[in-house]
């Protein structure tokens, strides 16, 4: 077969190339282009496939994704919603929705809400004002009418790291990785054990909250109620529980944090204190941030899956129709680091 020149069969170099220039190039139909360049399918390997592909690129062929939306009556992109990206959990959670977004040729537009209902609601109108194709939703918190709404009005969407136990929701377990950081201090013998639970109206909290109460209770251990203690996520608070924890007539010899960013606060008020992390207490996070094992005494800390949830959010809210088990739960994996120290000796020491 006689080769083709690659050269633009027009006149008007400075139009945009179109799919039928593609397809005038490279001998083939457009229907051909069109399905050979369909970016939502698996790439054929066939060597017309190659051509058309080699073809395009030497045209500067760009396919109007847009164009190509519209007329299915959507748009490829979703909007998301995160309390605040200065939080690197969410920062992190919306990174990964983004990557499971880019992989399926959807784009990602970011909304940042704060912890007010209100403001929440203002900015998925914003974003659904400007046609995005539906709502990822990690805001934090669990009562809000946001989600009903979204269900009355048939709209699609899906929440991260949180549930209202009805719409789709792709989270980790928390109740599952609040037990296991719990029974890890309790195998290296602790018992004097504090709990900072984090804020209980969010879902992550509480369960993180029930799952250590667990492992306590089935190890028989009572613990003092002060040492239950419920604040922000911020690292100010885990400072400002810690300052407490430490500054009373009796300490726990362990503390599990709720997240790294509370874990990062308790450190702050150890060094306070001239405690040393991983000798005179032990300390288990959560989330498993990439600091915590560039620490100077590395966090022990409950593995968050983040890809694995937001792909798990996409396939939920891209569901052409409702879904048998709309709320999906991943399992976490505990880290274990410096911070958590060595067993304890019979006496209570370390």
């Amino acid at each position: 077969m006689e080769s083709r020149s690659a050269s633009r069969p027009r006149a008007d170099r400075h139009a945009p190339v179109t799919l039928r220039d593609v397809a005038t190039a490279a001998g083939v139909s457009p229907s051909t282009v069109s399905r050979i360049l369909d970016d939502r399918v698996p790439p054929s390997r066939t060597a017309t496939a190659e051509r058309v592909r080699a073809v395009a690129a030497s045209l500067g062929y760009r396919r109007n994704t847009f164009a190509s939306n519209l007329r299915r009556g959507r748009t490829a992109t979703i909007g998301v919603l995160v309390p605040r990206l200065s939080d690197t959990v969410m920062a992190l959670m919306f990174e990964a929705i983004e990557r499971a977004a880019n992989r399926i040729g959807y784009f990602t537009v970011v909304a940042t809400t704060g912890d007010d209902p209100a403001d929440t609601q203002e900015a998925a109108q914003t974003l659904l004002g400007r046609n995005v194709d539906g709502l990822i939703i990690a805001s934090s918190q669990r009562k809000d009418d946001l989600p009903r709404q979204l269900r009355e009005e048939g709209v699609p969407h899906a929440l991260v790291l949180r549930t209202d136990g009805i719409s789709p929701s792709s989270l980790g377990d928390d109740e599952a990785g609040g037990y296991l950081a719990t029974r890890h201090l309790i195998d290296l013998g602790h018992t004097d054990i504090a709990v900072l639970s984090g804020p209980l109206f969010t879902s992550t909290a509480a369960g993180r909250l029930t799952g250590s109460m667990r492992a306590l209770n089935e190890a028989g251990i009572d613990i003092d109620p002060s040492w239950v203690i419920e604040s922000g996520f911020g690292i100010e608070s885990g400072a400002e529980a810690g300052r407490r924890l430490f500054g009373s007539s009796t300490r726990p010899t362990a503390i599990f944090a709720a997240n790294d960013n509370l874990a990062l606060g308790v450190m702050a008020a150890a060094h306070q204190r001239s405690l040393s992390v991983g000798d005179d207490f032990a300390l288990v996070g959560y989330n498993d941030i990439p600091l915590a094992h560039l620490l100077s005494v590395p966090l022990t800390s409950v593995r968050t899956p983040f890809d694995q949830i937001a792909a798990t959010a996409l396939d939920l809210m891209l569901a052409p129709a409702p879904v048998s088990d709309p709320i999906r739960h991943t399992l976490p994996t505990l880290i274990p680091r410096r911070s958590s120290g060595m067993p304890v000796n019979r006496a209570g020491g370390t």
